[in-house]
């Protein structure tokens, strides 16, 4: 009997990551299922066959993907061809749903079984797209509860499979290590405020400013505040390193890294929008989150947005539980009271620690098994219908 063959798909570093723990829960199933499509470095020393390089599939910003588009659409093309000249058994296609659900189609249509790991954000804009969906994939793989209602409508075949990140970040952590390392091991020092203005050149440049002015503004009302910034690289370390010589008066420490361990011994964070606020939920922190953008492009998506919410946290909480400040109010006069609030309100301090604990226990599933299982039981019941 053949070995099972599995094509995969994913589309950045993101989708390496979960697809490496996917293909490593799959094996401990079956070893002998054998993977090929476009793999990153995780995934390939998972046993992946790369097909084509990932490097050359992750593309950033508009005009990036506008000069790069022919090459897309070539590459997929011929990727298509190749799965519906050698059908494998089962077909995964992890988030970059701009690339993935093209292929997906037109191969279950060729007869192939499809997954799809992620959900689009289709509960905050393009809520349509669920349709789509439907004709693209024959399973869903989600990763969070509440978005099988969103789906309820086209009759998906769906699974709530939990989100890897919570996986990787336990109910009780110990981090006695990180205050070692940096100097949080005092009983005599003032709250601690992390600034995480995010990780790309863009997000930097609308809100680093901001974010270290509103250090400026806390440090006057109290004095004893100390402040951090985790670069996530050494071009962004560069870039905040230029910016935090203009504030000399500051307690504030610029490293290199480490966000997590960072946020995890804040008493509060000044945060960009995006998929390190659910890191700070698993962390159970206060927080304030901001987000700021071109105004043009903001006209644009504030149009086609949805959701009550910007920011994951309160989209798992169904309530706004932590502030978002957007666009011309991010500005130290309404980012620090509400982190003053978030550092000195105990009620609310407690109240956010205990929903987030809520949310974390929620999506703290095991996901990579779930997702496994769940893969296997639709090959099983393909190979049934046979």
């Amino acid at each position: 009997m053949r070995p099972v063959r599995i094509g995969i798909v994913a589309g950045e570093a993101s989708g390496d990551i979960l697809g490496a723990a996917l293909i490593k829960a799959l094996h401990q199933r079956n070893p002998d299922i054998q993977f090929e499509g476009i793999p990153g470095e995780l995934m390939q020393q998972q046993g992946c066959v790369e097909l084509y390089p990932l490097e050359r599939l992750s593309v950033m910003g508009l005009v990036e993907v506008l000069g790069r588009l022919p090459e897309l659409l070539r590459e997929r093309k011929r990727l298509i061809r190749y799965f519906i000249d050698n059908p494998p058994d089962l077909f995964i296609g992890i988030d970059a749903p701009d690339f993935t659900f093209g292929m997906e189609k037109a191969l279950k249509q060729a007869g192939i079984p499809t997954v799809h790991y992620v959900s689009p954000s289709v509960w905050a804009w393009k809520r349509k797209r669920i349709f789509k969906i439907k004709q693209s994939t024959d399973l869903l793989l989600t990763l969070f509860p509440f978005e099988a209602a969103v789906y309820e409508p086209t009759g998906q075949n769906l699974r709530f499979v939990g989100h890897p990140l919570a996986d990787q970040i336990p109910a009780e952590l110990d981090f006695t290590e990180a205050r070692e390392r940096y100097g949080r091991n005092r009983p005599d020092q003032g709250p601690m405020i992390a600034l995480l203005p995010g990780s790309r050149g863009s997000e930097l440049k609308y809100l680093a400013e901001p974010f270290l002015e509103t250090a400026r503004w806390l440090a006057r009302q109290r004095p004893e505040l100390e402040f951090i910034i985790p670069a996530a690289n050494q071009r962004r370390h560069e870039q905040l390193a230029e910016l935090v010589q203009h504030y000399p008066e500051l307690n504030l420490k610029l490293v290199l890294q480490g966000s997590r361990e960072v946020m995890a011994l804040a008493d509060a964070i000044l945060i960009a929008s995006g998929t390190a606020t659910l890191e700070a939920c698993l962390l159970q922190k206060p927080m304030v989150v901001a987000y700021k953008m071109a105004g043009l492009t903001y006209s644009i998506y504030s149009r086609m947005i949805k959701s009550r919410w910007i920011s994951l946290p309160n989209v798992l909480a169904q309530e706004e539980m932590v502030p978002e400040v957007l666009q011309d109010r991010v500005k130290p006069e309404v980012l620090g009271p509400l982190l003053l609030r978030a550092v000195e309100d105990q009620a609310y301090r407690g109240r956010v620690q205990e929903t987030f604990a809520a949310i974390g226990a929620e999506l703290r599933c095991n996901a990579s098994e779930r997702a496994a299982d769940a893969v296997l039981e639709l090959l099983e019941s393909r190979h049934a219908e046979r």
